[in-house]
């Protein structure tokens, strides 16, 4: 449905013969032909605007206002309404667009031409009908209501409005774009919105893009990858440095005055302190307001009880130690559903027809609370009791150790007050969900310690002053985090030499593992070229296989995951494989490496070769088994590539350019046959030369090339960071996506024919960190064959839940069942595109999600979790950077992503 107000103009103006009706002003920025109130009659202004592209305008006193055109039209079509057949009151309804109905067919009238610019100025529209708050703003004051400014009638009609939203998203700067809020703004509220945070007017964008454009630089110019990164870097760390300058000024204004709210100085923390500031996080999305919050908190245990800190960092990060140890809660639904009931008196059945209703045992479990008398005041809970019996919970095993778990949940439920049940039954599923991401947490840390060392000082100081020494501080903390992600180790170092000495005491050690440094995603040669120009760099063969990082120490050695999780269980081979390799006077090390499957060369009976060894796809090495794995009883062999040193005899190498890492690695480690062996690798300075070598691997049985700097600044290790100075470029993704996407398993739906007692096809879902929620990305149901079926359906069967997840963002997808998030896949796209029933990176590009096109199943992902899967924000960028949305101008494809 159109504008009737606006086509009844339109009519009028071209049925008269004159040329004095009223014109909007001339535009001198790009005119946007496909906007849905686009004027396409007879021209009365060059160029022409559509009402959309004028309210969106900077008010300015040479134009005249939007209420000015209205009533000057209005002026004259009551001047020709005498000429006309229907009455004036009649015109008058059939063009007011207050109903959501069909538009009436205007009259054809003539317009006097008699009408004057001076008329028009005296007519006068009301704030309150124009705007919709009703403010005194100029801005607000030329804004219709929503009603008015949007009506759609059928699908053509959204398709032409979608094609402006899209063209607007794609004139945006990728590099400015930030996640939309849950509850996102209406479109009659958006300029008013902009007018408050004094953004550029879209106009005066358009008009500097435009300029942009004709300058016929694709990628934003002769702007290099390094430079925009750069940029980038600089841009986030003057934002986290205007966190820092908030929180000081905050910090002095406070008053100093201690409250006296029962938590008293050297008693254990009370839980119900934490969960209080769980309350107030949850309840804002607010960086900075979450920052403060937690800072506060932990500078109070750290003032009360220094003890407790780490058990308090813990359960903010929902964790019980560190990742390698491999001590997990994440209990099941059932288990968490009998406590509730058993402990409040309820039966199991209302229990889930409750959590049906609000999707959350927690909210649940806080009603069934409410609702329970007690006879007498149970103890109140503390940090230290709570943290030892969630340790123990996740401990127990064995004979009857579901009964002993349901036990000892209904005891802390059962001293439960105020909000606490809602987060401890959290705690136990393994999901806060309150938006409180890690990284937030180490900064809160780390600017409670500097807090905590300055004391009554830190009142006295300048803003500026503290400021400097809250962001040195938390650098610090990060570095170190990095480095040594073990908070068993970093917490009592913070408490024991402050922030100052904890550089020196946590250093990487052999034993506990970082988190590796990957590769940014590309999908032609030409990009690596333009990202390495002038740059000396180096290829090597990706290996199809796990990433494996291996560290020795005193003669212990121990093989870790990408996410941390200690494989020498399932790699004992691999145990007794690497001491052959490592040369004599080597005491310590720790090594980058891909485990591959290998099949090993045939010989006959004269020990003759008659079939070279070779690689072995990702598939052959998923298929050995987890846990229990006996070295002779295994079936498929593994040869580990190293293809970097990490730290050696006592020093780590981080800091070292990788031709430097890779000389000692060559000098210090030696090749065995079927064992062990150094990544391929060769310089390449063109074109050709890294083709031919990509040819080569994929020959070879590997996926691609990864290309990285060689030397210089930039060439450095770079714990948990996904940087532009490691690029992966694979055969199966040139001139496609660039890569494939990691996602998790969210729902099914039941298969039918040939798929029936399986599941058919599947709802894939991306992790968001910052919000702890799963976004659906796509239903997939192809690359699998009959026996896939089959294994996914005995995986999920035991992994169905009762219903919706509180933390599943679903759109309007509807699977069948739900599963715990625990299988990750990897799966391949032809390309990405926007979605109305999707929600991934929702309000990232649009308000709609991004979907994928011709999802298929590559394989099974066991060295993956599901925080390890890809986020919204990569999702983002792969959708920027594919060819079909026609923008290839910098942006988030070109920034570092990663912990920070």
């Amino acid at each position: 449905m159109r504008c009737p107000a606006f086509e009844g103009l339109l009519r009028l103006r071209a049925s008269s013969a004159a040329a004095a009706a009223p014109r909007l002003p001339a535009y001198s920025g790009t005119s946007r032909a496909h906007s849905c109130l686009s004027v396409h009659s007879q021209p009365f202004g060059s160029p022409r605007l559509s009402i959309q592209e004028y309210v969106r305008m900077p008010p300015k006193s040479s134009q005249p206002t939007l209420a000015a055109f209205f009533s000057s039209n209005s002026a004259n079509a009551k001047k020709a309404a005498s000429t006309s057949t229907p009455s004036s009151s009649q015109a008058k309804n059939e063009t007011t667009p207050k109903k959501r109905k069909e538009p009436a067919e205007a009259p054809t009238v003539t317009v006097s031409p008699k009408a004057s610019k001076s008329e028009a100025a005296k007519a006068k529209v009301t704030d309150e009908e124009m705007s919709e708050g009703g403010d005194d703003s100029p801005v607000k004051a030329i804004q219709p209501r929503s009603k008015r400014r949007k009506v759609i009638a059928d699908d053509e009609d959204e398709d032409e409005d979608m094609e402006v939203k899209q063209k607007a998203a794609k004139t945006k700067d990728p590099s400015s774009s930030k996640r939309a809020p849950a509850s996102t703004l209406k479109p009659a509220t958006l300029a008013t919105a902009k007018a408050k945070s004094k953004a550029p007017a879209p106009a005066e964008e358009e008009v500097r893009e435009a300029a942009a454009d004709v300058s016929g630089s694709e990628d934003g110019g002769d702007v290099s990858a390094e430079e925009k990164e750069a940029e980038a870097e600089a841009k986030a760390e003057k934002e986290e440095g205007k966190a820092h300058k908030q929180l000081a000024a905050i910090f002095l204004k406070q008053d100093d005055k201690k409250k006296d709210d029962g938590w008293k100085k050297d008693s254990p923390v009370p839980y119900r302190k934490l969960c209080e500031a769980f309350v107030e996080i949850e309840a804002t999305t607010k960086r900075l307001a979450i920052l403060d919050i937690l800072t506060t908190f932990f500078r109070r245990v750290i003032e009360n009880r220094p003890s407790e800190l780490l058990q308090s960092v813990y359960l903010c990060i929902n964790r019980l130690c560190p990742d390698y140890e491999g001590l997990e809660l994440g209990l099941g639904e059932s288990i968490i559903i009998k406590a509730i009931a058993r402990s409040t008196g309820r039966k199991e059945a209302d229990i889930k027809k409750d959590l049906t209703v609000h999707g959350d045992l927690g909210v649940v479990a806080i009603n069934s609370r409410k609702n329970q008398p007690t006879m007498f005041k149970p103890k109140p809970l503390d940090i230290p009791s709570v943290f030892k019996t969630l340790k123990e919970i996740a401990s127990m095993s064995g004979n009857k150790s579901q009964d002993r778990k349901i036990g000892a949940i209904m005891k802390l439920l059962t001293a439960c007050v105020d909000q606490e049940p809602k987060y401890l039954i959290r705690s136990l599923e393994g999901k806060l969900r309150i938006g409180l991401a890690e990284r937030t947490v180490v900064l809160a840390l780390g600017q409670a310690a500097v807090f905590s060392k300055l004391g009554n000082k830190a009142r006295n100081m300048d803003s500026d002053k503290l400021s400097k020494l809250l962001e040195e501080g938390t650098n610090m903390l990060k570095a170190v985090q990095s480095e040594l992600p073990c908070y068993d180790k970093i917490v009592p170092a913070l408490l024991e030499g402050g922030i100052d000495g904890l550089r020196e005491s946590c250093k990487l050690t052999p034993g506990v593992p970082l988190k590796p440094m990957l590769a940014k995603p590309t999908k032609a040669i030409g990009e690596v070229l333009d990202r390495f120009e002038g740059k000396h760099f180096t290829c090597e063969y990706k290996y199809d296989g796990e990433r494996a990082q291996v560290h020795y120490l005193d003669g212990v050695l121990s093989v870790f995951s990408r996410n941390s999780e200690n494989m020498s269980v399932k790699y004992p081979d691999l145990v007794q494989q690497i001491p052959h390799c490592i040369q004599e006077g080597v005491t310590s090390f720790v090594l980058d490496a891909e485990a591959v499957a290998w099949k090993a060369p045939e010989v006959d009976a004269d020990g003759k070769v008659t079939e070279p060894g070779k690689l072995l796809p990702f598939q052959d090495l998923s298929r050995r088994k987890r846990k229990d794995v006996k070295a002779e009883d295994i079936k498929v062999k593994v040869k580990i590539f190293a293809f970097d040193l990490l730290y050696l005899n006592g020093k780590p190498l981080l800091q070292m350019e990788l031709l430097e890492r890779r000389k000692l690695l060559a000098e210090h480690f030696k090749p065995v046959e079927n064992e062990f062996d150094y990544a391929t690798h060769q310089d390449c300075n063109t074109v050709d030369e890294i083709q031919i070598f990509l040819d080569a691997s994929v020959k070879e049985g590997c996926e691609g090339l990864m290309v990285k700097m060689a030397d210089g600044e930039n060439s450095t290790y770079e714990p948990s960071r996904r940087s532009m100075n490691w690029l992966k470029l694979k055969k199966d993704y040139i001139a496609g996506t660039g890569d494939s996407l990691d996602l998790v398993v969210m729902g099914g739906y039941y298969g039918k024919g040939k798929r029936t007692n399986v599941y058919g096809a599947f709802l894939l879902a991306c992790y968001d960190m910052d919000t702890e929620t799963y976004q659906s990305v796509c239903k997939i149901g192809t690359g699998f064959s009959e026996a896939d079926l089959e294994a996914h359906f005995k995986t999920l069967k035991p992994l169905e839940l009762g219903g919706k997840k509180g933390y599943y963002d679903v759109g309007s997808a509807s699977p069948d069942v739900y599963f715990e998030p625990k299988v990750v896949w990897e799966v391949l796209t032809a390309d990405l595109s926007l979605s109305p029933v999707y929600t991934a990176a929702k309000g990232l590009v649009e308000q709609r999600g991004i979907s994928l096109r011709f999802p298929r199943f590559l394989r099974i992902r066991d060295d993956k979790g599901p925080e390890d899967s890809t986020t919204p924000e990569q999702i983002e960028a792969m959708y920027r950077a594919q060819a079909t949305t026609g923008k290839s101008r910098g942006g988030a494809g070109d920034e570092d992503d990663g912990f920070w």
